[in-house]
C-alpha cells in the first residue's frame, strides 16, 4: 500500500508580505553592513566604573521587537555593534545594581550610563536566574532514603536515594523555570495555604497531569511540603547567592533578540542551516518549530521580519484532539488563553537542499496503515509490528513553498540526517520501542514513504553469540523503573539468559555518529541510558542495540558528587566519533568513549552497565540545592560546535542552561566552562535547542553565529508578565525569542 502524501500550497504565504517571500540572500548581508551603525559608552556607577555588565538596546521600531546585548570591559566601556539605524531605549543591567534608566538613542552616539548599586540584596535579587533562586529548595536529608511512605516519613518507597529525588526534582524544568517570580511566590490572600497553591498549581493547565504525577512521586504531602517551604522562606526574605558577573570571554558574548511570534506560542526548537554543512542557507531565515498552535515560525534576521504558517494534517485538525489550556494560577483568570496542537511540530531539521525537515502528528495515533502491523508483507512489520504512531513526519521546500506529508508507522521526536549518500533521516522517540528511518532519496525518487522508511526495536545481544535472533527477552507491559539485575523478573516475567533481550529504551535526543554511522539516543530519568544502535547490511534482522548507564550510585560511584551523574536527555558527537551528553539532573557535560569498551555483550548487557571504563564527567557552574552538592539548573538539551561556529573552537560541547537563561559552553581541554547569560527578559530564555550557522567566513566574529531560542510552555512566566490585549483578553507581555550568540576578539570590537 503506498504511504500517505499530501503536497500542500501555501496560499497563506500572501499574508507574510513580499518583504518575507523575497528571503534573506548573501548578498542581502553585504548591504546590511552599510545600513547598520555602533553605539559605544561607558558605564559607571557611585562606585566609578561597571564592568561586567549589560548594556541593553532595545527597539521596536523593526518588523519584530529586536535587541542587542553586550558586556562591559574592566573600564566599564561598552560597543552595540552592527545596529539597524533606528532608536533605541538603552540601558544598563548588572548583579549587584538595580537597572538603570532607559536612554533613547540613535547608532553613532558614545553615550555615558550611570546606575546604582542596589540597596539590599533582596533588591538585586530580583534579576538573579531562576535557578539561583531554586537553589534555596532543599531536599529530604540522605538519610531520609529509601523513603517509607505515608505512614512513615512521606517519602515515596519508590524513591531509594536523594538523587533520585533531586532527578524528580528537574522533570519540572522541562515545561518551565522553577524559580521565576510567578513560580517563587504566592499570592496574599488567594489560598489558604502555601502547601494548597502548589496542590492546586501543579494539577492546572496543559501539563497538570504531569506536572501532578512529578508531585505524587515524591510522596504527595511530603513534596508539596518542599515547596511551599521554599516559597514561605522566600517570603520571610531569604535571597540566592550571588551569580557571578560574566568574566574573560564571556565578555566578548554578544547577544541579537527578536521576539518571533506574534502571540503567546512556545518555539521549541529552531534551525538555522543543515547540521553538517553550517554554510548552507547563509544569511537566510531561521525556521521553528511553533508547538502551542502547529505553526511552522520563520525570522529573517537581514530583514528582522517574522512570519508563522499553520502547518497541514492527513486528518482534519479539528477532529484530531480538543482544545489545550494553557497553565496559569487559577483555570478561570487565564480562559482567554487556549491553545489547540493536535500536531504538535516538534524538532526542525534542515537537509543538504535547504528542506525544513519536522514531526508532527499528521493523523490519530490509532489509524494505523495495515502495512504497519502484523499480518502485512512489509519486512519490518513482519519482524517488529507496530500498531499505532504518535508524530509523524513532514517537510517544507522553501523554494516551492509546499509543505510534504510523509505517514510513518512509527512516532517520532528528535530527528538527524546520517553523512551517507541516501541522507538517511533518522528519529528517536521517548516512549517508543523502535529505533526508525526514513531514506530520504529514495522517496525523493519514488514519492513513496511505505518504501523508504523502517525501522528495527531494541534488542541487545544478551547471550552474546554477536547476532540478534529470535525468540527473545520480552520486557513486561509494566514500565520498567530500574533494570536492577537483582530484579530482573520486575523488568521480564521471564528471563532465559540463552535469549537475546528487547529494553525499553526510547530515545529522546538522537544523533548519527559520522566516523561508523552508529545511531545514539538518549533516554532521561534515573539514572537513565545512553544506546547504541546498528542497522547492518540487512536490516532489521542486522540491527543491534547496546545499552550504556551514567557513572551513578548504582554501579558504585559516589552519590551526591562530581563523579556520579544521572539523566541524559540531549545528545550529540563530535568529528572524533565521541559521544556527548548533559546530565540534566546532576548538572554535568558527560563524554562517552566507546573505543575505550572492553565488553559488548553478555547476559548484563541489558542493564547497560558493562563500560563505566567510557564515561567521563566534567561538572558545569551554578548553585546548589541546600544540603546538597547537586547544582540546580537544568539542561533541556546539548550540542556539539563541530564546525567552531561560534568561535571557541571545533567540537565544542555546549549545553542549553534552561533554568538559568544561558547557554553553558565546556572547553574540553582545560574544564572550564563559558556561561553565555541572556540577561532580559529574566526568565524569557527557556532553551531547548541550537544550531551554529557560518554565513561569510571572510568577515571573522560577524560571519559566525550560534542560534537558540526560548521553548517555555509558559512566557508569561518571565519578566513582565500578563497583560491584556485591545480585545480585554490576556496576553504575555514578554514573548517568545529568538537568540544569536556572538563572541568578538574583544568586548570593544565593532
Amino acid at each position: 500500500m503506498r504511504a500517505r502524501l499530501r503536497l500542500l500550497g501555501l496560499g497563506l504565504l500572501l499574508a507574510i508580505g513580499s518583504a518575507w517571500l523575497a528571503m534573506s540572500s548573501q548578498a542581502d548581508l553585504v548591504a546590511q553592513g552599510s545600513n547598520t551603525g555602533v553605539i559605544t559608552g561607558v558605564v559607571t556607577s557611585e562606585k566609578g566604573p561597571e564592568a561586567g555588565v549589560w548594556v541593553i538596546a532595545e527597539t521596536d521600531e523593526l518588523g519584530t521587537k529586536f535587541r542587542k546585548i553586550v558586556v562591559t570591559n574592566d573600564q566599564g566601556k561598552f560597543a552595540l555593534p552592527e545596529l539597524p539605524k533606528v532608536s533605541y531605549k538603552v540601558w544598563v543591567r548588572g548583579y549587584g545594581l538595580v537597572d538603570s534608566k532607559p536612554l533613547v538613542a540613535k547608532t553613532g552616539l558614545d553615550l555615558k550610563l550611570t546606575t546604582m548599586v542596589a540597596k539590599d540584596a533582596r533588591e538585586a535579587a530580583q534579576i538573579y536566574p531562576a535557578s539561583y533562586w531554586q537553589s534555596l529548595m532543599e531536599p529530604p536529608k540522605a538519610s531520609e532514603f529509601p523513603g517509607t511512605g505515608p505512614a512513615g516519613n512521606g517519602i515515596s518507597p519508590q524513591l531509594k536515594t536523594r538523587d533520585e529525588w533531586v532527578d524528580n526534582m528537574k522533570e519540572c524544568l522541562r515545561c518551565h523555570q522553577v524559580g521565576t517570580k510567578w513560580t517563587r511566590e504566592v499570592p496574599e490572600g488567594q489560598y489558604a495555604t502555601t502547601l494548597a497553591a502548589y496542590d492546586e498549581r501543579t494539577r492546572m493547565g496543559q501539563r497538570g497531569a504531569e506536572m501532578s504525577s512529578f508531585m505524587s512521586r515524591f510522596g504527595r504531602q511530603r513534596g508539596l511540603q518542599m515547596f511551599a517551604d521554599w516559597s514561605d522562606h522566600i517570603a520571610a526574605g531569604e535571597v540566592p547567592p550571588t551569580p557571578p558577573r560574566p568574566k574573560g570571554v564571556e565578555r566578548s558574548v554578544v547577544l541579537t533578540e527578536w521576539e518571533w511570534t506574534n502571540n503567546m506560542g512556545k518555539i521549541h526548537d529552531e534551525v538555522s542551516t543543515d547540521k553538517r554543512n553550517p554554510r548552507l542557507n547563509a544569511g537566510g531565515p531561521i525556521y521553528g518549530a511553533e508547538i502551542a498552535n502547529d505553526h511552522l515560525a520563520m525570522l529573517d534576521p537581514v530583514t528582522n521580519e517574522a512570519a508563522m504558517l499553520q502547518i497541514p494534517t492527513i486528518a482534519d485538525r479539528s477532529k484530531m484532539t480538543a482544545a489545550y489550556a494553557q497553565t496559569g494560577y487559577s483555570p478561570s483568570r487565564l480562559s482567554d488563553l487556549d491553545r489547540f496542537n493536535p500536531a504538535s511540530i516538534h524538532s526542525p531539521m534542515m537537509d543538504s537542499k535547504g528542506r525544513v525537515w519536522y514531526t508532527a502528528q499528521l493523523r490519530p495515533p490509532a489509524d494505523q496503515p495495515a502495512w504497519c502491523k502484523e499480518g502485512s508483507d512489509n519486512k519490518y512489520a513482519q519482524w517488529f509490528p507496530l500498531n499505532r504512531a504518535g508524530r509523524n513526519v513532514s517537510f517544507f521546500d522553501p523554494k516551492t513553498r509546499k509543505f510534504t506529508m510523509i505517514d510513518t508507522c512509527f512516532g517520532t521526536h528528535h530527528l538527524q540526517f546520517a553523512s551517507d549518500a541516501d541522507e538517511t533521516l533518522y528519529l528517536g522517540n521517548p516512549g517508543g520501542a523502535v529505533y526508525a528511518w526514513i531514506d530520504t532519496k529514495k522517496f525523493d525518487e519514488t514519492g513513496n514513504g511505505q518504501l523508504a522508511q523502517g525501522w528495527c526495536p531494541t534488542v541487545v545481544d544478551s547471550n552474546g553469540d554477536g547476532k540478534i535472533t529470535k525468540p527473545w527477552n520480552e520486557p513486561s507491559t509494566t514500565r520498567a523503573t530500574a533494570f536492577d539485575e537483582d530484579l530482573p523478573e520486575v523488568v521480564y516475567k521471564t528471563f532465559d539468559p540463552k535469549l537475546d533481550t528487547r529494553v525499553l529504551v526510547g530515545a529522546y535526543g538522537i544523533i548519527v555518529n559520522p566516523h561508523d554511522g552508529s545511531i545514539w539516543g538518549a533516554q532521561e530519568g534515573y539514572p537513565g541510558r545512553i544506546m547504541r544502535v546498528t542497522i547492518g547490511n540487512n536490516p532489521p534482522q542486522t540491527c543491534k542495540a547496546e545499552v550504556f548507564e551514567p557513572p551513578s550510585e548504582r554501579l558504585g560511584f559516589p552519590p551526591d558528587s562530581d563523579k556520579s551523574g544521572f539523566m541524559p536527555r540531549g545528545i550529540d558527537v563530535d568529528r572524533n566519533g565521541l559521544i556527548w551528553t548533559a546530565l540534566s539532573g546532576s548538572s554535568q557535560m558527560a563524554s562517552f568513549d566507546y573505543s575505550k569498551c572492553k565488553t559488548m555483550g553478555g547476559p548484563l548487557a541489558y542493564i547497560g552497565r558493562q563500560c563505566k571504563e567510557g564515561w567521563t564527567l566534567y561538572p558545569l557552574p551554578g548553585p546548589t540545592y541546600k544540603g546538597t552538592n547537586r547544582r540546580s539548573d537544568y539542561y533541556y538539551y546539548n550540542w556539539v560546535d563541530q564546525f567552531n561556529t561560534l568561535g571557541l573552537g571545533a567540537d565544542t560541547p555546549i549545553a542549553t542552561g534552561t533554568g538559568s537563561d544561558s547557554l553553558i559552553a565546556l572547553l574540553p581541554k582545560t574544564g572550564e566552562a563559558v556561561v553565555m547569560r541572556v540577561p532580559y527578559p529574566v526568565g524569557g530564555f527557556h532553551p531547548r535547542g541550537m544550531d551554529g550557522r557560518i554565513d561569510n567566513p571572510k568577515t571573522g566574529w560577524k560571519g559566525r553565529a550560534v542560534y537558540s531560542s526560548t521553548g517555555a510552555d509558559t512566557v508569561w512566566h518571565s519578566e513582565g508578565g500578563l497583560g491584556v490585549d485591545k480585545d480585554q483578553k490576556y496576553t504575555s507581555i514578554s514573548k517568545p525569542i529568538l537568540v544569536k550568540f556572538q563572541i568578538r576578539p574583544d568586548p570593544l570590537a565593532q
